[in-house]
């Protein structure tokens, strides 16, 4: 039992830093490269589509190298020693060329990471769908500690710290972490690889593509490119959220976005139910729409009176991202059975981050460039395009997807 305690203990740290070192300088990220680096929308935008980078390299690593040379613990700790000398190298970057080159590369070795953790977890576990969830949820915790810490504990997003430079230390604070979580990960359960590495690896099942055969079902078809299409507002929030809050005067915005965070956590307790209750298309359709509803919100609220409405857009991220991306891991798995479990998963992660937010990262870019005054910028029509953008998606599924019985099991 002891023992067991141990590696949970273990496992959980491991979640808890992988997520703290994300939440600690992504979701800053813009408004340290406007403020900081003077950067444009576009590159701006750039910088972000490093994560869609990253998350279409990440399966070659994994299948190339992790899955059939060396273990997982191994190479989680190396990527992650490499990560914190790139974060240390973007703190001292002066201008958006110096900046980028690192950033690449360090999402190019983040990215592979995310799976990297869920394989030293599941396969440690002994029961994974009872146990998983409980070590997860450390994850977001370690997100929501990031964004506390930058907002309430240093105030390096403040009006004042910004303009004295001082959000480089989130690079700095990052770093440091992901050198901890280096030499953490050489002290995690043996993961060896389970593929034979004699066996040769095609490119069609390190990217998933025989799943592709899923796309002749005309419902999953609708549901594969509806996922597409919505990641292009998703890519709005991650790129644009931190620097609105900030350049309206919206106090301690870092650690006021943690509140989606919190809000993930409930909504990831409550899916189960809505499920049963409301079946996939609902489940998945309330998801869509409350994309539409946060960035509404956002147009009209404001950091005085109305800055309620903005707290509400921020809360409503359990539902945007639990009620679609969430179910539909689920929906995933139950459309493609034992053989294609693995590589369907796989392909919708590459179509979303990879495709989908590739193409909504460059769009927030150019409108956020076009929307550009005097003062700031014109917040209300930048967030209007993607509420407008999340609706028309919705209609489309809401028309196109046929209802389906999912099998959910509670853990």
């Amino acid at each position: 039992m002891s023992s067991n305690t141990g590696i949970t203990a273990r496992l959980s740290v491991m979640m808890f830093l992988q997520f703290f070192i994300w939440g600690g300088w992504f979701v800053t990220l813009g408004t340290y490269m406007g403020e900081n680096l003077s950067a444009s929308g576009g590159q701006i935008a750039q910088a972000f589509s490093t994560q869609s980078w990253g998350a279409i390299i990440a399966p070659f690593i994994i299948g190339l190298i992790a899955d059939r040379f060396f273990n997982a613990e191994r190479i989680l700790g190396v990527l992650h020693l490499a990560g914190a000398v790139l974060m240390y190298l973007m703190a001292n970057a002066e201008d958006f060329s110096a900046f980028y080159p690192y950033v690449l590369g360090y999402m190019i070795l983040y990215m592979p990471t995310l799976a990297l953790v869920n394989s030293v977890a599941f396969r440690t576990m002994d029961d994974p769908s009872k146990d998983f969830a409980r070590i997860r949820v450390w994850g977001t915790v370690g997100w929501i500690i990031a964004g506390l810490v930058i907002s309430y504990v240093f105030s390096w997003d403040s009006q004042e710290a910004i303009g004295q430079g001082m959000l480089k230390n989130t690079f700095i604070m990052t770093a440091i972490a992901a050198g901890a979580l280096g030499l953490f990960s050489f002290t995690l359960p043996k993961t060896p690889p389970v593929a034979n590495k004699d066996e040769k690896a095609s490119i069609s099942d390190i990217l998933g593509l025989d799943a592709l055969k899923l796309l002749t079902d005309k419902n999953f078809a609708v549901f594969f490119f509806s996922s597409v299409l919505i990641c292009i507002p998703l890519a709005f929030y991650y790129q644009n959220a931190n620097p609105f809050l900030t350049e309206i005067g919206v106090a301690n915005a870092t650690g006021k976005m943690t509140i989606g965070q919190i809000s993930e956590v409930v909504f990831m307790l409550l899916l189960p139910i809505f499920l049963k209750r409301y079946g996939i298309k609902k489940t998945l359709l309330f998801g869509m729409l409350a994309w539409a509803l946060r960035y509404l919100l956002f147009a009209y609220g404001n950091a005085d009176g109305m800055v309620f409405m903005l707290l509400l857009g921020i809360a409503l991220h359990g539902i945007c991202y639990d009620f679609f991306f969430v179910s539909g891991q689920i929906y995933t798995d139950s459309k493609a059975g034992e053989k294609y479990k693995s590589s369907a998963q796989g392909l919708i992660t590459l179509a979303t981050y990879g495709v989908g937010m590739l193409i909504g990262f460059w769009a927030a870019g150019q409108i956020f460039e076009y929307y550009e005054t005097a003062n700031g910028h014109d917040w209300q029509n930048i967030w209007i395009l993607p509420a407008g953008f999340s609706v028309l998606v919705f209609i489309i599924f809401a028309v196109a997807f046929k209802n389906e019985k999912v099998e959910y099991e509670d853990s």
